[in-house]
């Protein structure tokens, strides 16, 4: 009861995600178009958000077959110039705050 198989305890785990979403409140949200292509996504994610070359191409992936992914985690001080980057460059971008499940 309670073990979910690799050590940590189903509480644990919960008290986990809380710490982690008290560390990162916020997320960015990139939205998928039809206007973008895909090598322009992965440019700007890579020149906007610090992500590699591997982690740009996944995020653009999921935004275009799920229609939206959060490609950063953090404070909103934070994400909100990398937001207003994104925009400039005519890419769909939000900050939402993050809801623990």
């Amino acid at each position: 009861m309670g073990y979910t198989g690799t050590g940590v305890s189903v509480k644990e785990k919960e008290e986990m995600l809380v710490e982690t979403a008290e560390q990162f409140p916020f997320s960015l949200i990139v939205w998928n178009d039809d206007v973008n292509t895909f090598e322009w996504v992965i440019t700007s994610l890579m020149e906007v958000c610090g992500h590699t070359e591997e982690q740009a191409e996944q995020c653009a992936l999921i935004i275009h077959y799920n229609g939206k992914y959060a490609v950063k985690e953090g404070e909103y001080s934070d994400l909100k110039p990398m937001c207003e980057a994104l925009l400039e460059r005519g890419i769909s971008a939000t900050i939402v705050e993050t809801v623990p499940s």
